[in-house]
């Protein structure tokens, strides 16, 4: 989603929402790594019965990541994918699995723009970075600097991860393959019912997988207490989550963790990047510093967002006493999730008023609930806009538009002001000498043994010289050196720019803390007057359109695959007079781009070798009609902000009607093959021999009727829709080839694959949202503000660490807090951008054994321990907070856990590879990666 810094301000707002995984890490024996049973009770002590898959945000970062060594080859990103998707059901454990492949399927138009920007941003910054990477490497090796060898390797173009090329349509195969091995040999599978929607079924991802849902709430036999996981990456996942008013939804993300140290890509090493380079031969750091320079490589964990949690935060914000009309919390947290919308989204650029940064979602909050007593009701109702009182909010908005810029200039100015000062200070208090070699300072703990001293004296001399030299250039600062090191009054050494203290700071011509500054807005983003009332109007009716749109994306699906937002630029909140009356439906029967059309639509001329020949040179050639799509080079405006990736990429928006003419002469040209990948196509149903659907399925096939029949919702834990046969299926006794060379065929096959379609709906039908008949509220987790009054069984209230609120206290006596004080480091925190998070561990596993007090169980409880817990010293123990671990029977119902009678501590990950594939035996070989 397009706020960038949304998942920041909502952890640190609504820090309780934010739980760490725990993960059951796979153990070698003799050298044979044993297999993670994932049929045993989860981890983290909690049962969840759906889990779907954003493919988008698994793709990506095995493809081409960031924090280790890429793949070498396809193949390798394959089996990537794989251990990946493994982790996820290692952690989470599920009765079914939806695998919604966006590796952004064809999309709706309005995302459609989005992607072009990111696709010809990518290709634009690739090549400049590769231009200034050469360059570099000929001014240092010009220098005599030292540089490693080029090496020769293909560039991996991201651009590739689109609907209708190549690497997707092998992708789908992958799957296919992944999903039938895993359904014959992992027992955790075994009932499981696996759906897949790969990138040639129309829709994205994430809204795929709502759209699901929400199809199998409005059946009558669906269960309303239905835990779904959800695992994606997308800011916009908590909105959808939202949105869907399912009391039990769960998020999983990757923890992101800010500023990892990445080598130098000219000379390999730490410590600098690429603009800084300097050619330096690498200095040997002790004896084996073979791994000195190596990339650190830790394997990325991963963190649960509870949405039920982030409910209890809003109806505490949200809920007002007072109101002319019935208080009804869920259309107030419809009415949040369409606030967010001003801020950004994938759809439309966010106000110029309005910065997650700045506090804008609290502000319009506020402004809500000054309001909301004067619009006489909600703002929306099941995805549908109520014009005239957003109208209200955004001219409340307006009154304060002024102050809003004038505050930002002055926070702007203020912050440069400190980084100034503290650039002063750190430059005032740096050592003026620091020596180097062997008296170079060493942390603590660094040096295993003494080192002998070589030639004290001369490195004694020449510290006294630098010494000298410093005081005498200090005393008179209007003075120059001559090469004999004697001072020279000829005038003064001139000062470099990049010692200056001021950073250059782009132009910004609107000036929004200035009077005028929405004359100067229009005209220098529309290139009209701000007194032409017509144009601004149609400005503010495509952006309402927008609003409904979006919001009828978000709660019924897509309106239309044609709209899209016309204009790079938002227009301002107080514009928003009259739109009472705007009209916001939209065209009916609208259908989606094809895979190959899309690519047409989103791709740079760079990134044409994706495409079919004749259609690439409808991209490079001078006399195509459609050429000016594809501009070489293009602007990228700051509007305001400091860096390039903030900016907006001001690229012409794609004629629908042009593009499709220019097509129709090179559609004869597609072979069969690419034909078939240019076509959409629909989801698949896998289920395993001991499903009690298998044997339905089966039969389906035996009789090769082509009528689609209804799934029996008893044989398939309540899902319903349409099944019809699939000529490409998996089928039992029936080999499945492997697409991947490293991993043999599945010779001795038991699943079984079927087409599925969503149960189907008049066009007309409106999904209703709100929380169905029978759902049970989970059990509140945040601490009542009035519970020392309400406390009426006599116990006090203790917080809820992880999932399970019924874990048995720990206690320690005082010896075991003496020897706590002097194990662990007093200034010891946790690392990650979620200091309030419950840590890695804290709310125990099913394998985890109480602690007691024992010296041997002292450094698993250190890890438990929350920053603003560490250890300050013998607290006697009537002060101490609680501890919480396994051990309780849970109450809950989904809480199902066992313990277990075997206590072992799960061993450390030993690192990638493909993990329980059966392999070719002249594949076997050691395939391990860092992780």
């Amino acid at each position: 989603m397009g706020v960038p810094a949304f998942f920041r301000w909502l952890s640190r707002k609504y820090p309780s929402i934010i739980v760490n995984c725990v993960e059951e890490k796979a153990k070698e024996c003799n050298g044979v790594k044993v297999p993670i049973d994932t049929s045993k009770p989860n981890p983290n002590e909690v049962e969840f019965d759906n889990l779907y898959l954003d493919m988008n945000g698994i793709i990506h970062p095995c493809t081409h990541p960031e924090d280790k060594p890429a793949p070498k080859n396809e193949d390798e990103m394959m089996v990537a994918i794989f251990e990946y998707i493994d982790r996820i059901f290692n952690i989470d454990r599920r009765d079914c699995l939806d695998a919604k492949g966006d590796p952004s399927s064809p999309a709706p138009r309005a995302k459609m723009n989005q992607q072009r920007s990111r696709r010809f941003r990518a290709s634009k910054e690739g090549m400049e970075a590769a231009e200034e990477k050469q360059k570099i490497r000929q001014e240092i090796l010009a220098k005599g600097g030292f540089l490693p060898p080029e090496e020769v390797k293909e560039r991996f173009d991201s651009n590739c991860i689109t609907p209708g090329t190549e690497f997707m349509d092998n992708l789908a195969k992958c799957l296919r393959y992944y999903i039938a091995d895993r359904l014959n040999s992992d027992p955790g599978w075994k009932n499981l019912t696996v759906i897949l929607s790969d990138a040639s079924a129309p829709g994205e991802g994430e809204h795929k997988i709502m759209d699901y849902i929400r199809r199998q709430r409005a059946q009558p036999n669906h269960d309303p207490n239905t835990h779904h996981c959800l695992c994606g990456a997308d800011a916009d996942l908590i909105m959808l989550g939202l949105a869907t008013h399912e009391p039990n939804f769960t998020i999983i993300r990757e923890e992101f963790k800010p500023n990892k140290p990445k080598p130098c890509a000219l000379c390999n090493q730490m410590g600098h990047e690429v603009k800084d380079c300097q050619g330096l031969p690498r200095e040997k750091q002790g004896k084996h510093d073979q791994f000195a320079d190596t990339m650190q490589v830790s394997e990325q964990e991963f963190i649960f967002i509870r949405l039920c949690v982030l409910r209890e935060y809003l109806e505490r914000e949200l809920t007002m006493a007072s109101l002319p009309f019935t208080f009804d919390f869920e259309r107030s947290v419809d009415d949040w999730v369409f606030m967010c919308f001003f801020v950004g989204n994938d759809f439309l650029p966010h106000l110029p008023s309005l910065e997650i940064r700045e506090g804008a979602i609290d502000r319009l909050v506020n402004i809500y609930k000054n309001v909301v007593h004067k619009t006489g009701g909600y703002l929306t109702e099941s995805g549908f806009v109520n014009l005239q009182r957003v109208q209200m909010i955004m001219l409340a908005v307006g009154e304060v538009e002024d102050s809003i810029f004038k505050k930002r200039k002055d926070d702007d100015d203020n912050f440069k002001r400190r980084q100034k000062e503290k650039r002063k200070r750190l430059k005032r208090d740096q050592p003026s000498f620091i020596p180097g070699g062997q008296f170079s300072p060493q942390a603590l703990g660094n040096r295993s043994s003494p080192q002998a001293i070589c030639n004290p004296r001369q490195a004694a001399f020449e510290m006294r010289m630098h010494d000298r030299q410093n005081s005498t250039t200090s005393a008179s600062p209007n003075t120059s050196l001559t090469p004999d090191s004697s001072p020279s009054l000829g005038g003064g050494i001139k000062r470099k720019l990049e010692d200056s203290d001021s950073e250059p700071e782009p132009e910004d011509n609107i000036r929004l803390w200035e009077t005028g500054w929405k004359q100067r807005y229009y005209k220098n983003k529309f290139d009209v007057d701000a007194s032409d009332e017509k144009f601004r109007r149609k400005v503010v009716q495509s952006y309402v359109e927008g609003l409904c749109w979006v919001l009828r994306y978000y709660y019924q699906g897509c309106a239309s695959w044609n709209w899209y937002y016309p204009f790079h630029y938002a227009p301002f909140a107080s514009d928003f007079e009259g739109i009472a009356d705007m009209p916001s439906d939209f065209e009916k029967g609208s259908k989606p781009f094809k895979p190959l059309e899309q690519l047409m639509g989103v791709f740079p001329a760079a990134s044409g070798n994706f495409l079919p020949p004749t259609w690439r040179k409808l991209m490079t050639d001078p006399e195509s009609s459609i050429i000016d799509f594809y501009p070489e080079d293009f602007a990228i405006d700051l509007n305001g902000k400091k860096y390039a990736w903030q900016g907006v990429a001001l690229l012409p928006f794609v004629d629908e009607r042009r593009l499709r003419a220019a097509l129709e002469e090179v559609y004869p040209d597609l072979t069969p093959e690419e034909t078939r990948r240019n076509s959409l196509g629909g989801d698949v149903l896998f289920v395993g021999k001991h499903h009690p659907l298998c044997d339905f399925i089966v039969e389906q096939y035996k009789t090769k009727s082509t009528e689609a029949v209804d799934i029996p919702p008893e044989l398939c834990h309540g899902i319903q829709g349409k099944l019809t046969l699939n000529d490409n299926a998996v089928l039992p006794d029936q080999v499945v080839q492997s697409p991947v060379p490293m991993l043999r065929d599945l010779a001795q096959n038991s699943a079984v694959s079927i087409s599925f379609k969503d149960p189907q709906f008049a066009e007309d039908f409106v999904f209703k949202a709100t929380v169905l008949p029978g759902a049970k509220k989970p059990a509140p987790v945040l601490k009542p503000g009035d519970w020392e009054k309400t406390n009426n069984d006599g116990r006090p209230w203790r917080p809820q660490l992880g999932f399970n609120r019924d874990r048995k206290p720990v206690h320690l006596d005082q010896s075991a807090f003496r020897t706590l004080g002097h194990t662990m480091p007093r200034d010891r925190g946790m690392p990650g951008m979620y200091p309030n998070a419950v840590p890695l561990g804290a709310y125990g596993s099913p394998y985890a054994r109480p602690l007691m007090g024992s010296q041997q169980q002292i450094p698993k409880l250190l890890s438990n321990l929350r920053p603003q817990e560490s250890w300050r010293g013998p607290t006697p123990l009537f002060q101490q907070t609680p501890q919480r671990t396994a051990g309780a029977a849970p109450l809950l119902a989904w809480n199902r856990v066992m313990q277990s009678p075997n206590q072992f501590q799960p061993a450390q990950y030993q690192g990638l590879g493909p993990m329980g594939y059966p392999q070719r035996p002249e594949d076997r070989m050691d395939r391990g990666r860092q992780v």
